[in-house]
């Protein structure tokens, strides 16, 4: 098949390119700055030549849109719903506008879509949206603002022999440089991964391994459309999950961290606290009635594959000197 991945140099575009590669697959990745072969320039805004990529193609899956490891200020916020959006409209101008159009066209979207809770878990069919969840900061809601425009911008592409996919993804953990799960080792390896503000907000994750399964169910199942969460089926408190990946790496001790404290890391590390203290649980609901099998569904088997991949590239001794 071919494959035309816009916004594909990132990390999540990194994990579909090198399984897709490896499988015999076509992959065009559409960049602002290409610099390898099977790179094309487009600026995420416009139509232009990058279209012929797009006409004829099997499958896009679009991954473009700013970083949401950044302060939240009022200008990255607008750059982030700004990117989102515009890149989705002109996505869907090219499939509207292609002689051949593909048959598929996944939608990057994102578990943070849903609400702020610890009472029950999110599917798609009974999740609670975000966005008015009371005693939670008020610029939270702007990211489900984002969110929910962003499947909008989807939606309403005129393709119709095109099936649209919104991809509800949780953070995808991968061994690679520079990720979440990269982030996560190396606070949980000085001993600074214990409790956030008590740790009971739930994280939901999902293992690169099954992100791309997962992806790969989806553009052969003709019968989904619309929003499906990609997230493994067991999400569990931020103190549980970190336990678990401190003991992946042999550290026994994880000093817990206060709102402040968690805010003044978030500062340093030019993120932001709604990344640590939202609670996203958020379980595949329509994968699972599909019949998806994850090969990583619970958090110990997960971490315990990443941490040895880590270790084979180099990144093995820990903290406590193992």
């Amino acid at each position: 098949m071919k494959i035309v991945i816009p916004g594909g140099t990132g990390q999540v575009g990194a994990i579909l390119k090198r399984a897709l590669d490896a499988a015999g697959h076509e992959v065009v990745i559409l960049t602002r700055r290409p610099r390898r072969e099977g790179e094309v320039e487009w600026d995420g805004r416009t139509l232009g030549p990058w279209t012929a990529e797009v006409d004829g193609s099997d499958v896009v899956i679009n991954l473009a849109g700013r970083t949401v490891s950044c302060r939240y200020t009022a200008a990255n916020l607008h750059e982030m719903m700004a990117s989102r959006v515009d890149s989705t409209h002109v996505v869907g101008a090219a499939i509207t506008g292609a002689a051949r159009p593909p048959r598929v066209w996944l939608q990057m979207s994102t578990a943070t879509v849903y609400a702020h809770r610890f009472d029950a878990p999110n599917d798609e069919a009974t999740g609670m949206i975000g966005g008015a969840e009371p005693g939670v900061p008020d610029y939270w809601a702007y990211s489900v603002e984002i969110a929910k425009a962003w499947e909008q911008a989807q939606e309403q592409a005129e393709t119709p022999a095109t099936r649209k996919v919104a991809l509800r993804s949780a953070m995808v953990m991968s061994p690679d440089a520079g990720g979440v799960f990269a982030v996560l080792t190396g606070l949980a390896r000085l001993g600074l991964g214990g409790p956030v503000a008590g740790g009971a907000q739930y994280v939901s994750w999902i293992h690169e391994h099954d992100f791309v399964r997962a992806v790969e169910f989806l553009i052969d199942r003709e019968g989904i459309a619309g929003p499906v969460n990609l997230a493994a089926p067991h999400p569990l408190p931020q103190r549980a999950f970190m336990r678990t990946l401190r003991s992946a790496w042999g550290v026994p001790v994880g000093l817990p961290a206060t709102k402040w404290m968690a805010e003044v890391g978030a500062f340093a590390l030019r993120s932001d606290t709604e990344l640590l203290l939202k609670s996203r649980r958020v379980v595949p609901g329509r994968l699972a009635q599909a019949g998806f099998d994850f090969q990583y569904a619970e958090w110990s088997q997960a971490a315990d594959d990443l941490v040895q991949q880590m270790r084979k590239r180099g990144g093995g001794a820990t903290a406590t000197g193992r």
